[in-house]
Parts: C-alpha cells; sequence; structure tokens
C-alpha cells in the first residue's frame, strides 16, 4: 500500500482536477523518513516492507505496479516515495532506508553507481519534454520560441533536476533563454504551477502533461525529440529486502512493467 508524505493537506482542496491527486507527492519528495515511519504504523502481517524510491514522473506506473507485485506476495507491503530524482539521490547518499531506486536520468543515477551505493542499474523507459499552458492559454504560446518572451511566465524544473537538465538542452539547442520566473524541484511541481495558472507555460514530460487534459494544454515541441531521458533502474547496495528488490526490479523492466510504462505513454529503452 503506497504511504507517501502528504504535505499540507489544506492546500489541495484548492487545486484543479487531477492535480489535487498529483500534488501529494510534493511533501513525499524529500520525507522518505516519515513515509517509512507511516509505513511502520501499519506493517504488513509477515513484516515484510519494499521501499522504492522513484523519480516523479514515475507515479503512475509504478502506483500500476504496486498492486500488481503486492497481488503476487501476499503479506508485503510496498512504500513508494516519489520525488525530484537528484531529492532522492541526496536521501540515499544521507543513508535513507531504501530497496530500489528508479531516476528520471542515468546522470543522476552514475551519481550513486560511481559512489558503490547502487547495483548496476538498468535502463528501462525513456521519456521526453513538451511545452504545457493552463487551459485556453491565456499567453498565446505558440511554439518553443514564444518560451523567450519577456512578457510570458516561464516554470521549469530546477537546472540539478533531470527534467531542468533536459530543458536546459532543448531550449539550448533551438537557441531559445526561457523568461523563467520559478525553479522547481520535481516535474510534479511544474506542472501543478501551470494547471494553477501560476505561469503561462512550463516544460515537463509528456507523461505528466497527459495526466492533466482538463487543466492544461500541450503545445507542439518538436524540438525536444533530439533530448530523450533515459531512465535506469537500480537496486540499493545493501537493501533491507534484496530478494524483493530483485523481483520488483525484474517486473519494472519486464513485459508487464514495459505494459505499465507503454499505457502511461513512456518510451522503450
Amino acid at each position: 500500500m503506497r504511504r507517501d508524505s502528504l504535505g499540507t493537506v489544506s492546500r489541495l482542496v484548492s487545486l484543479p482536477t487531477g492535480v489535487r491527486r498529483r500534488a501529494l507527492v510534493r511533501g513525499a519528495a524529500v520525507a522518505l523518513g516519515a513515509a517509512v515511519a507511516l509505513a511502520g504504523c501499519a506493517p504488513a502481517s509477515d513484516g515484510e516492507t519494499l521501499t522504492v524510491l522513484a523519480a516523479a514522473s514515475l507515479r503512475e506506473p509504478f502506483t500500476a505496479l504496486e498492486a500488481t507485485f503486492e497481488e503476487a506476495h501476499p503479506g508485503v507491503d510496498v512504500t513508494l516515495s516519489f520525488g525530484g530524482s537528484s531529492d532522492l539521490a541526496d536521501q540515499i547518499e544521507a543513508g535513507a532506508p531504501a530497496d530500489v531506486v528508479a531516476t528520471a536520468d542515468e546522470p543522476t543515477m552514475a551519481r550513486l553507481s560511481d559512489a558503490g551505493l547502487v547495483a548496476t542499474p538498468t535502463v528501462f523507459a525513456t521519456n521526453v519534454l513538451t511545452i504545457v499552458v493552463p487551459s485556453g492559454n491565456p499567453g498565446d504560446v505558440q511554439s518553443l520560441a514564444d518560451l523567450g518572451r519577456s512578457d510570458v511566465d516561464i516554470v521549469l524544473c530546477a537546472p540539478e533536476v533531470p527534467c531542468g537538465r533536459a530543458a536546459a538542452a532543448v531550449a539550448d539547442g533551438a537557441g531559445v533563454t526561457p523568461h523563467t520566473v520559478s525553479e522547481e524541484p520535481s516535474v510534479t511541481d511544474v506542472l501543478a504551477k501551470v494547471a494553477l495558472g501560476e505561469a503561462d507555460a512550463g516544460l515537463v514530460y509528456v507523461t505528466d502533461a497527459a495526466t492533466e487534459p482538463d487543466d492544461v494544454e500541450t503545445v507542439p515541441t518538436p524540438e525536444a525529440a533530439d533530448v530523450v531521458n533515459r531512465y535506469p533502474v537500480a537496486v540499493l547496495a545493501e537493501p533491507q529486502a534484496p530478494d524483493l528488490a530483485d523481483e520488483w526490479t525484474a517486473l519494472a523492466t519486464g513485459a508487464e512493467g514495459r505494459s505499465a510504462l507503454s499505457e502511461a505513454g513512456f518510451g522503450a529503452p
């Protein structure tokens, strides 16, 4: 059963349709300890818990895989913690208890691999960015070039986050300097700000854009096709539940995992 840290619950009622649900990941992004503590309040019947840290953009497919895994492993409790990949790496480097980590790009995973904190990673999915605007497109953003206009407010992922690095690469490749008013720790935060109308546009993964059809519109972004994020998954070097960790990784990289990822809009590795 997924138990994320929920952050400030009172704010949720003001969020647009769909974003209300996904905004729950904001607090979870930097609060793995709280998530594990919550899991401890209601342990699985046989005491087995699998803790998976995953990039915020993986929320939809990993939630589906959670149900599949728990059905195949009665009594096992899967605890998912979603957030910006760099935040997840920070948690692992700080010694947070976990079994599996999946990041939104290879450089972040390499940081963990080079430090000897994870076993050999496996790339299991790909993703690309797209421009999103609030419903109705009040800023009249029609192309990537429009992100450089001084009369439009742009929100992006922070540069240390995979979606931020990808956004910078897309913009640089097109010779565009976005009029950025805010940098966020995860792609879900960027999406939420655009959906709330707090920015005229943002760059998010196509998979995230698809989850908010009532609150955001997408703008064709062909330049993004040249910047592909490759998602790796790895078991931690010292997992709490090594056998379960191996089985989760096999599920995520196998046929069922590919099906869940494809349904969410991810590309093949």
